[in-house]
Parts: structure tokens; sequence; C-alpha cells
């Protein structure tokens, strides 16, 4: 008898820590289904910038055949990496904000690895950026 109450109580036991684990792995699940899509939307940012060549612009650029011409010109492909560059940040901040309230390790593993890639890849957006020649439109006129 003493075995069978000894039984019944680690079963109470276990039945218990499940039940009371349960909602925070409910939880844990939902967190990381939508960091799985705010990560996969930060690569489809990515993927409208691969092709967007800053070198296009140059007066002495010559396409090849394989050449993906995106006809931009020089401002608008500024503005386009630029918009580029804010969405992956939005896509960094939205991602802490998912996991404000939470302590799991592993969603906040995840929200660290999203800021991380979304900052590298705003960086690689950066770099296409950055040798754009500047011209004088309505924004900076006075500028020195």
């Amino acid at each position: 008898m003493v075995e069978s109450v000894v039984n019944d109580l680690v079963f109470a036991a276990i039945a218990m820590v499940f039940l009371w684990a349960f909602p925070e792995r409910l939880e844990r699940r939902a967190l990381l289904r939508l960091l799985h899509r705010l990560r996969l939307f930060a690569h489809v940012v990515d993927m409208h910038q691969l092709s967007k060549d800053p070198e296009q612009v140059s007066p002495a650029y010559s396409a090849t055949a394989e050449s993906v011409l995106h006809g931009l010109d020089a401002e608008q492909l500024r503005h386009h990496l630029g918009y580029c560059s804010e969405m992956l940040s939005l896509t960094a901040k939205t991602a802490a904000l998912c996991a404000e309230h939470s302590t799991d390790g592993v969603v906040l593993e995840t929200v660290s690895y999203i800021e991380t890639l979304t900052t590298e890849l705003s960086n690689k957006i950066w770099q296409k950026i950055s040798p754009l020649p500047r011209t004088a439109g309505p924004r900076q006129a006075g500028r020195p």
C-alpha cells in the first residue's frame, strides 16, 4: 500500500510539473514562431537589395549579358537602400518587443540572433550606399 501511495504521489507531482510548465511552453512556441517569421522577413528585405549594384549608376559601367539592371538613378538607389536598412532596423526592434516580457533563454537568444543578423545585413547595405554620388536635392539644400 505504501508503494502504491508513493507511485501515486510521484505521478501526481509529474503531472503538476507538466501542467505548470504547459503555458510557458505554449508561449515559447508562439514567440519562436513569430521570431522565425521576422527572421524570414529580414532575409526577404535582403533579397530586395541584393541585385542593386551601386556600380550601375557610374558613367563608366558597362553591363554584361548576366547583369541584372535595376533601372534606378543614384538618388533612387540611395532611397531604396535606405528604406531596406530602415526595414531591417524595424524588424530588429519588433523582435525585441516580441520578447519584452519573456525570460525564456531560447527566446532571448533568438532575439539576439535576429538583432545581429539585421545589423550585419544593414552594414552590407550601407557599404552599397557609401560610394553613391550625392546629388543636391530639396532636402540637402543649404547644407554644407
